[in-house]
């Protein structure tokens, strides 16, 4: 990541700038947040997973971690970040016996965890870190372990609307789900399924239901790629 936090001079005012930035779709960054680990959750009951110890890669604030720790019945959860300012403000806001809140630098992988979480992180990493913040979420989990990698989509009008009334977004580099797929298989990561969510907005709510049918249509907001550790 950067030398210098992006993250740092927004964590005082993040959630004012997001739902600013969301305000079009009429929903806030809580209905974001508990659709993607609802999502996440449904897939790895599919599969008969039930993780134990997980990461929140790029936690911010921390407003994922009790949702993560609540819907998944997780019972250790390390939440990592290159922000110092967001990590104060997390362990401030969010702090239970459960979780960990550590810099980037500060946790060291040790290959023990059964999944990682990470949403809107990496349109944020320089290109050329990329490779080295793919290796640190391999090397945190065990073999077998898994990472539920979400992005915005950049096919989407309705995300670069959003990302374009977005403070911190405006210098983002976004990435298609072919290069997200690229750069995990290169990283030693096994893609089990791809699915693509947030098509409607809240005035379309009686829609929302329907949107598990098209997630393999490329028109939701974000989309979740889930890895497994080769």
């Amino acid at each position: 990541m950067s030398e210098k936090p992006l993250f740092d001079q927004y964590s005082d005012s993040y959630d004012s700038n997001l739902n600013h930035a969301l305000a079009a779709t009429g929903e806030d960054k809580e209905y974001f947040a508990r659709g993607r680990v609802a999502w996440l959750s449904r897939c790895l009951s599919e599969m008969h997973v039930q993780p134990k110890l997980a990461m929140d890669y790029g936690c911010g604030i921390g407003s994922t971690v009790p949702v993560l720790w609540e819907t998944l019945k997780l019972e250790e959860i390390v939440a990592v970040d290159v922000s110092g300012r967001s990590l104060a403000t997390a362990r401030e806001k969010h702090n239970f016996s459960a979780v960990r809140y550590a810099g980037i630098e500060e946790y060291r992988p040790q290959g023990t965890l059964d999944l990682v979480y990470c949403n809107g992180v990496f349109h944020h990493i320089p290109k050329a870190e990329r490779p080295a913040a793919f290796a640190y979420v391999r090397e945190s989990l065990k073999p077998g372990g898994f990472f539920a990698f979400w992005e915005n989509n950049p096919w989407s009008p309705a995300t670069r609307y959003v990302m374009s009334r977005c403070a911190f977004d405006k210098d983002a580099q976004m990435l298609s789900v072919s290069e997200a797929k690229i750069r995990l298989k290169d990283s030693g990561f096994a893609i089990l399924s791809c699915d693509f969510l947030f098509v409607f907005p809240r005035f379309l709510k009686p829609l929302q239901s329907t949107e598990p049918i098209l997630r393999k249509l490329p028109v939701g907001a974000q989309y979740q790629i889930l890895a497994r550790k080769s």
